[in-house]
């Protein structure tokens, strides 16, 4: 299954789609907004992704936390000038919605997909109205089992809704590798039919590749144009040149990665005709004289009969003379 998120198709064996996962990583400041998605480009990304909310939507006043989310809030007003800026550089913008006003607002600037965060999987009310607006969904499974993932996507089918992109994650920040679990990825997309990517919280640029070589569609890491700001999600992010990096990485594996079939490829060609043998003549072979086993010969290269016609070819009459060392033909013989 493919999905289409703006002019990009993910899944059945098209590019990786890689997300810049620029988050909150801005530090609500508009300008390092607009710088990350201007390196976000640079760096390789199809896409750029932040985070819309109110720190009203995500805490109580009382949490320890809501200051925290009310330093890193951007006004809906900044998103749609980072929108406007993200479409003049030419990369894809996203933003994780964590209300109905969000929903709303990434609806007015026309973002081609929704993300779901892994802390609202099971936040089925949020899930079912962004499904409504019947954009492709990507759902993280942070901290999920498949009783729940298969709950969220239950709601967003509810609503005829049926562009789903899972993705597998890993709600620890950062990730150990022991806990990454790359293998449940094949398993995701056996069980629920759907294009699977991996959504990175590590610090190993490792991880993502290969979750790649292990089938991922589609990969979100985080990333920040200086790992030494402040803020809680900027030392697990990638700066611009090691993303870089992961970019160009993840594209080789996909060269590596080919396509589900087995056969010989372009650069073996040459190889194949030297290295494979043929049914080859030990000893000159006169017109009219039957072949018997001493006279023939397995050897390279494989310029006539395969080797599986050698019981086929004794006891056949030449048709002309064959010399010796010379690969024997069907025209040969008779």
């Amino acid at each position: 299954m493919k999905i289409k998120i703006s002019n990009k198709l993910v899944g059945n064996n098209n590019p990786v789609f890689i997300i810049a996962e620029g988050g909150i990583n801005h530090n609500g400041k508009l300008s390092l907004a607009k710088k990350i998605i201007s390196k976000a480009k640079a760096a390789g990304a199809d896409a750029v992704k932040f985070q819309t909310f109110k720190a009203e939507d995500l805490a109580s006043p009382k949490s320890k936390f809501f200051k925290i989310f009310k330093k890193l809030e951007l006004d809906f007003e900044e998103f749609g000038e980072l929108a406007d800026y993200a479409k003049n550089q030419n990369i894809i913008f996203l933003s994780t919605p964590f209300s109905f006003d969000a929903v709303n607002l990434l609806i007015q600037l026309k973002v081609p997909a929704f993300k779901i965060a892994s802390g609202d999987l099971t936040n089925i009310p949020l899930v079912e109205y962004a499904a409504s607006k019947k954009k492709p969904m990507i759902i993280s499974t942070g901290m999920a089992n498949e009783t729940e993932i298969q709950q969220s996507i239950n709601a967003i089918r509810k609503t005829g809704n049926k562009k789903i992109i899972i993705m597998h994650s890993v709600s620890a920040y950062p990730t150990p590798i022991n806990e990454v679990n790359l293998s449940v990825i094949k398993q995701l997309r056996e069980k629920f039919k759907q294009p699977v990517g991996y959504s990175d919280n590590g610090s190993n640029l490792l991880v993502p590749v290969i979750a790649v070589a292990s089938g991922a569609d589609l990969i979100e890491k985080h990333f920040t144009i200086n790992r030494k700001l402040s803020g809680p999600d900027q030392k697990l992010s990638t700066n611009p040149s090691d993303f870089k990096k992961l970019a160009k990485n993840i594209r080789l594996v996909e060269k590596m990665m080919g396509v589900n079939i087995k056969k010989c490829q372009t650069s073996e060609f040459g190889n194949k005709f030297a290295a494979r043998r043929s049914i080859t003549a030990l000893t000159t072979i006169e017109r009219g004289i039957r072949i018997d086993k001493k006279m023939l010969g397995l050897q390279r290269p494989a310029s006539g009969l395969e080797p599986k016609y050698f019981s086929r070819v004794i006891g056949k009459r030449a048709k002309r003379k064959i010399t010796k060392g010379e690969s024997i033909k069907w025209n040969q013989i008779q």
